[in-house]
């Protein structure tokens, strides 16, 4: 195996990346693996533009990521956060820690000065070395928004709300009733972004978000039909264990379009490739073994191995189970 290209939200797609680097650097060190990373998360606060995703899978990769709570840097301050709330200025439920700070600075300096976001991230990386290519979906920005519900407040009933203030601030707890991608007419897969799908051996669907994280980068104009056009085989990993998100509100995401938050109905809303869908194969928990025969039913390869991603050994088991999926 030559290349193999990881369609990645956060902390679930670096988390199971890093497993996938492990395995490789042991077994085939030579594949070539690239990481589109979903930027619907992105947004300009303090006059800063802030990548969650993209930093998450860096500093991750990296070595710099805080892993208790699986997003920012560790032993970090807050002293500049606090400065800028002293002015009244900033979010006090979405606070910078003051490393973090620098790379949103750095990254900002660079797209003011001409890069594009693909530039910048590459430019980011030398630092880390994170041992993967990382990509953002679009160079263009495209931000997620959410659509308030009537029962939220009837003077803001259809208002937009950013992604990161529903899922920061509110926890996923209030009432929406779609998810809009602000930008998206004006984006484009970034180029490296349809050479890395369309060439690769195998492209790996990590347990990342379904509705905000895969279905965000799934969007993008150009990035679904080059993953249509792929010779190589395209298997995902489920973020739904036992009925039940492994991180984060993904059940609230999955409510809001009319998904069960199930392994299996996830799997069946990417559905099988060989009927426009996303997938050729389908990798459960072992807990949800009795979704099998429906997958394979629609068209999905499918098997079920332990997914619970406790540390790098446990998440490297994993990726061995997708490529072999994959390969079967």
């Amino acid at each position: 195996m030559k290349k193999i290209t990881v369609l990645a939200g956060g902390v679930g797609g670096a988390r199971f990346t890093r497993g996938l680097l492990a395995h490789l650097a042991e077994v085939e060190p030579s594949t070539e693996v690239t990481v589109v990373v979903n930027t619907g998360d992105d947004m300009w606060l303090d006059g800063l533009r802030i990548c969650p995703d993209l930093d998450t899978v860096m500093y991750t990769l990296g070595g710099g990521i805080n892993e208790e709570q699986g997003w920012g840097r560790p032993e970090e301050s807050r002293r500049a956060s606090g400065e800028i709330a002293a002015y009244g200025r900033g979010w006090s439920w979405f606070t910078l820690g003051d490393l973090d700070l620098a790379t949103h600075i750095v990254r900002t300096d660079l797209l003011r000065g001409g890069s594009t976001l693909s530039e910048a991230t590459e430019f980011l990386c030398r630092r880390w070395q994170p041992g993967a290519v990382l990509l953002p979906m679009s160079d263009q920005p495209v931000e997620t928004h959410v659509r308030l519900a009537a029962d939220v407040d009837e003077h803001r009933a259809g208002e937009l709300m950013h992604f990161e203030e529903w899922w920061v601030r509110y926890r996923a707890g209030i009432p929406v009733t779609e998810f809009v991608q602000v930008g998206l007419a004006d984006a484009a897969a970034a180029p490296r972004v349809v050479r890395a799908i369309e060439n690769a051996d195998v492209v790996i669907l990590p347990p990342s978000n379904p509705v905000v994280s895969v279905g965000t980068i799934m969007a993008v104009p150009g990035i679904r039909s080059a993953l249509q056009a792929s010779s190589g085989q395209v298997v995902g990993v489920s973020p739904i264990i036992g009925g039940a998100a492994v991180r984060g509100m993904a059940d609230a995401c999955l409510q809001t379009i009319g998904v069960e938050t199930s392994a299996a109905a996830v799997g069946l809303h990417y559905g099988s490739r060989t009927s426009g869908g996303l997938l050729d194969a389908w990798l459960v928990d072992e807990t949800d073994a009795a979704a099998l025969p429906a997958l394979t039913a629609a068209g999905i390869r499918s098997a079920a191995v332990p997914l619970w991603m406790r540390d790098v050994p446990s998440t490297a088991a994993m990726a061995v189970a997708a490529i072999a999926l994959a390969r079967a």
